[in-house]
């Protein structure tokens, strides 16, 4: 973020006193640290995880069938949903979910759920009440058009824009999917999708995560092939980094690797974070990719950047103040 000073004014002689001050909005992450740990968080098999704009997290329980919510001094509440699965509509335990592995939060602090098994996208209101954004339960597709007719097969991550627009990745389709804020459901990208070529684009493989930054492109976790890829609002698929080889390499655009990548985070300068191998990897706007944190020898150890280890890890969401929290099956992570 850089600032002028004397920038303004007729100019009449030779300038000399302009002067530009910028200062870096990246933040520069030092330590790893529990942030809940498994006996406090109960969770079983968590796979998703949003923060809201007052440092609120939001957790997808996965085998418990519930949505998780997760105050600013780490104390666990169930916002929603029953360990029995189900799709009913209802406040809080009265609602049920079948297997969800995705949340994303709105600014008017409504969560959204990727409910997989269901098939359904839901909806919860800060006071926990639940309803259907789009999807026919139990009745599996892909299908466009009105919200409450619409299908899809198994969605597995979702994101919000500032329009009020939803994304979905729909990972049995392999399709990029879109609702509007007017509840209209589209594909926005998936196989027949161009690249900036005009070439048709690789198909998506299980994209599992997704997440859109300000001006409307989409990042995706394209899972089974390995790879980070954008889609432009216009519909138009590259590759960020990655290639269909699995590994754990550093490098720029398909010069790096990834093994399954899963969860997806932007922060405020435009670089993304990903969850690969128990690996928090970040990639820069211009595709080069390093290694933030971990490495997957199964022990979870915190500590320092190079000496933290993961296991286990699903998801990752960024913070107003740029703290990043990782998701592991049954616990929280922080860097800062």
């Amino acid at each position: 973020v850089c600032t002028v000073t004397n920038g303004t004014g007729t100019v009449l002689a030779e300038v000399t006193n302009v002067a530009v001050n910028c200062v870096s909005t990246t933040r520069n992450y030092a330590t790893v640290s529990t942030y809940v740990n498994a006996a406090a968080a109960q969770f079983s098999n968590a796979e998703g995880i949003a923060v809201d704009s007052a440092g609120v997290l939001y957790v997808a329980d996965m085998i418990n069938n519930r949505i998780r919510k997760i105050a600013t001094d780490g104390t666990v509440t169930t916002l929603a949903g029953t360990t029995t699965p189900g799709s009913l509509n209802g406040t809080g335990a009265a609602a049920s979910f079948s297997f969800p592995q995705s949340v994303a939060t709105d600014a008017d602090g409504n969560v959204y759920v990727a409910d997989t098994s269901n098939h359904l996208i839901r909806k919860i209101t800060p006071a926990g009440v639940v309803t259907t954004v789009a999807g026919i339960a139990g009745s599996a597709g892909h299908t466009n058009g009105p919200a409450a007719t619409a299908k899809f097969n198994s969605p597995s991550g979702i994101a919000t824009d500032t329009s009020g627009n939803l994304y979905v990745a729909d990972a049995n389709n392999n399709l990029i999917r879109k609702i509007s804020a007017a509840g209209e459901v589209t594909t926005l990208a998936g196989p027949g999708s161009l690249d900036a070529t005009g070439a048709p684009a690789p198909a998506f493989n299980s994209p599992r995560a997704l997440v859109v930054d300000p001006t409307g492109v989409v990042y995706v976790s394209d899972s089974a092939n390995n790879m980070i890829r954008k889609i432009t609002p216009a519909g138009v698929v590259t590759t960020l980094a990655g290639s269909t080889t699995a590994g754990n390499a550093d490098g720029n655009g398909t010069a790096a690797t990834f093994n399954f990548p899963h969860g997806i985070a932007l922060d405020a300068s435009g670089n993304i974070y990903v969850v690969s191998n128990d690996r928090v990897r970040k990639i820069t706007p211009a595709g080069e990719v390093t290694t933030l944190t971990g490495t997957a020898t199964g022990v979870r150890v915190d500590g320092t950047l190079a000496a933290a280890v993961f296991s286990g890890t699903q998801s990752l969401t960024i913070d107003a103040n740029g703290v990043i929290y990782v998701l592991e099956i049954d616990d929280v992570r922080k860097i800062e």
